[in-house]
């Protein structure tokens, strides 16, 4: 049995890791467009659809800097598409009791109209999906997907350490 085959062979996690992450961005892409598509005639973009769902998943109104923390996105882009959704009657803002300059972001009934019509429509792309595959390998793949994101959230201090090193050899 050669060294590729032990479980702690570092070039093994290596490749896995590289491996994973190009599906992952293929994935990524690939959800992007049949999103787009799935609720383009809603007035929605996948960005859209993905703003709405952080909002009617939240208990309560929130602020963009809390949707975008929660959803791992830059408050700007967060901020773009609520600017967007409200000139479209998507969103509305109300006052924020706890800060004047951040308005908590609502659906309105427009919005909740066509969140509602997109999640159904997710439901029965997802049917075709995922028809044969095991809801158990599913549900690990995404135990495995955020066991890696929290450990890239928690690794923040190692990357900087790494790039400050090898940014010293490189210049010696």
């Amino acid at each position: 049995m050669g060294s590729a085959s032990l479980p702690g062979d570092p070039d093994r996690s290596r490749r896995a890791v590289s491996g994973l992450v190009i599906e992952v961005f293929r994935l990524k892409g690939d959800l992007i467009e049949a999103g787009d598509a799935l609720v383009h005639d809603l007035g929605l973009t996948s960005a859209r659809w993905q703003v709405l769902g952080a909002v009617a998943l939240a208990p309560a109104p929130l602020p963009v800097a809390h949707i975008a923390r929660n959803m791992g996105l830059a408050r700007q882009s967060v901020q773009r598409v609520v600017d967007d959704m409200r000139a479209d009657g998507l969103v509305r803002l109300e006052p924020n009791p706890h800060h004047r300059r951040a308005p908590l972001v609502a659906m309105t009934s427009r919005g909740e109209a066509a969140y509602k019509q997109a999640m159904a429509r997710k439901d029965l792309w997802v049917d075709g999906l995922t028809a044969g595959l095991p809801p158990e390998a599913i549900e690990a793949a995404g135990t495995l997907l955020r066991a890696l994101q929290q450990r890239i959230g928690a690794s923040h201090d190692r990357i900087a350490a790494i790039a400050t090193s090898t940014r010293r050899e490189i210049q010696e």
